[in-house]
């Protein structure tokens, strides 16, 4: 602060002081002036940006909301497609199927008679044919089956036994062909799984083994191990190299050497599709020269022992003079059922078109079982027949459904009429051996 007092030269020097203070007060003013309207352009040019880049995102976002409706279109497109397929083939099934158990059961009657040897290697040959055809359309419908997202499956008590006794049944003459001793070690186990897939497993499982041994043979038996119960599935063949291991559970492969066995390499993939459907472990073990195991792990349930079988002789011998009622719309398949169960197993067949004809021809005597197809006329159903057969007999009559529609539901009403399940192409020898242990 000046005073009057003070000598000029430090009044100047208080004078400079404060001027100097002044123009530092005003540069720092003028500083952040700057500084703030830096600010500011800063912050509209960034809001500038965030509205432009806002736009671009609404844009994307936009695209992307129709990207994800033009998804979702095609997903429902193909599942409908998927579906189509499904049912067409499922539909499909039956009529593709039905001609091939007339000609298997024609196959059968035929090879009774007598003939010459050129006749018989025919026939032979025939029968090879109608095989290889039957196992690649029961191969197409299990993949379709088994792709499906809507499958279901019919989990209850299998009693291993009894597989054992089907499958022996239908490979023994196969194996004998081959030269082939096929074992089958006899158990009392009951597993928890779908008795039509769990059959299917075995059966391809069993199937390549005998393809791909050339000399030994194969044994199929069951073991309990960590609180399962192992299907095991062993043959003395060349064995499966470890770099080929996973590789042969994709569709169409097969190893190098077996490329003359016939097949189209489709029974694995099935076997790894229904085990990883139904939850069953499934390992391999191999060596070189010594032979493949294949191990199916199955949930065990408790209870008491499998009855024993009876003898299939003996069971054979209650056909003969037993009255079997066919309910069959197709007539290649009545002619051929006619002369299985007339002149194969001695049996007196009544064959019938429908429900109503079914129960004119039978009258008022039951006959001792009932074959009905489950696929008949004007969307009639083999159920409804064995229902109303069974109404108008006097006792319960066994029965056996037969259809090519490989549907749980079907199994479920099966199993609740305590009605025998039996898959076409009817198998005469297999139907032969149901027949035996129902009469018996």
């Amino acid at each position: 602060m000046l005073r009057e007092d003070d000598p000029p030269a430090r009044q100047i020097e208080k004078l400079t002081r404060i001027n100097q203070v002044l123009i530092d007060r005003i540069d720092r003013l003028e500083e952040s002036r700057g500084s703030a309207w830096s600010m500011f352009q800063a912050a509209v040019a960034l809001e500038q940006e965030v509205l432009a880049r806002t736009r671009d995102l609404e844009r994307a976002m936009a695209d992307l909301s129709q990207r994800n409706r033009e998804l979702a279109v095609a997903r429902a497109a193909a599942e409908e497609a998927n579906r189509s397929k499904t049912r067409f083939l499922r539909a499909a099934s039956h009529d593709l199927l039905q001609p091939l158990s007339a000609a298997r059961l024609f196959l059968s009657a035929l090879a009774d008679t007598r003939m010459d040897e050129h006749q018989a290697e025919l026939t032979d040959r025939l029968g090879g044919a109608f095989e290889s055809v039957e196992q690649l359309m029961h191969a197409v419908l299990d993949i379709s089956r088994l792709d499906s997202q809507r499958i279901e499956f019919n989990r209850q008590p299998v009693a291993l036994g009894e597989l054992f006794r089907r499958l022996a049944t239908e490979y023994a003459p196969l194996a004998e062909a081959k030269g082939l001793r096929l074992t089958f070690v006899p158990t009392g186990t009951v597993v928890e799984s779908d008795p039509i897939f769990l059959r299917r497993i075995a059966q391809n499982l069993v199937s390549n083994a005998i393809k791909y041994t050339q000399r030994g043979g194969v044994v199929v038996g069951a073991r309990r191990r960590g609180g399962m119960c192992w299907l095991c599935v062993y043959d003395s063949g060349m064995g499966i190299p470890a770099v080929d291991r996973n590789r042969i559970f994709d569709e169409f492969q097969r190893l190098a050497h077996d490329s003359g066995t016939p097949g189209m390499g489709l029974g694995l993939s099935i076997v790894r599709r229904a085990c990883a459907k139904l939850g069953h472990p499934l390992s391999l073990h191999s060596e070189a020269m010594r032979g493949t195991v294949f191990r199916v792990g199955l949930p065990l349930i408790d209870g008491g022992p499998e009855p024993a079988p009876r003898a299939v002789d003996t069971a054979m011998l209650a056909l003969r003079g037993r009255v079997a009622l066919v309910v069959e719309n197709d007539l290649d398949m009545r002619r051929g059922y006619e002369m299985i169960l007339r002149d194969r197993l001695g049996m007196v067949p009544r064959i019938a078109g429908d429900t109503a004809e079914a129960l004119a021809t039978m009258g008022e005597e039951p006959p001792d079982v009932i074959l009905a197809d489950y696929h008949l006329e004007n969307g009639e159903t083999g159920f409804a027949a064995v229902e109303a057969l069974r109404a108008a007999s006097d006792r319960p009559v066994p029965a056996v459904m037969i259809t090519a529609h490989r549907d749980p539901a079907i199994a479920r009403v099966c199993a609740a009429m305590d009605v025998h399940l039996l898959e076409k192409p009817v198998r005469p020898a297999e139907l032969a051996e149901m027949l035996g242990r129902l009469m018996a």
